[in-house]
């Protein structure tokens, strides 16, 4: 049988014991509320919820202790969501880049269209080719 089997056996067993576990406290009670109680049976069925309560203990910490192995030091069945992560932080840095470079590209396009209006203005002292050739100078200014 494989180990994922036995592993969800177990735990079905350990279900089973806690059924067992919360029927024996139930039975105590009952015998206690009964007007002619038997010490003796509330005993046992204490008895039996106390050992069978110390067995769901056993398993349980042997299935946590499992669970603490496996799930570090082997990174192969660890948990993938730090990479998902990593790879959602990278795609939005990617759109974000995108966008960053579309808006500059915008800018860039204004520009150039804004530099080949002036030039080709006419009526302008020296065709508007000496603003275009001094193009770090604010418009208006002479040379």
């Amino acid at each position: 049988m494989t180990a994922p089997m036995e592993r969800i056996q177990v735990l079905d067993s350990i279900e089973k014991d806690i059924i067992t576990c919360l029927h024996s406290a139930g039975q105590v009670f009952v015998e206690l509320g009964k007007e002619k109680s038997s010490l003796k049976q509330a005993e046992n069925h204490t008895q039996m919820f106390l050992k069978t309560l110390s067995a769901v203990e056993n398993k349980l910490t042997d299935q946590i202790n499992y669970l603490t192995q496996v799930s570090t030091g082997q990174p192969h069945e660890g948990s993938g969501y730090a990479s998902q992560k990593v790879l959602q932080m990278a795609w939005h840095r990617l759109e974000h880049a995108r966008s960053r470079v579309n808006e500059l590209d915008r800018i860039k396009l204004k520009h150039l269209q804004g530099r080949t209006a002036q030039r080709s203005l006419p009526g302008q002292p020296g065709g508007g080719q000496i603003q275009a050739a001094n193009s770090n100078m604010p418009p208006g200014s002479t040379t």
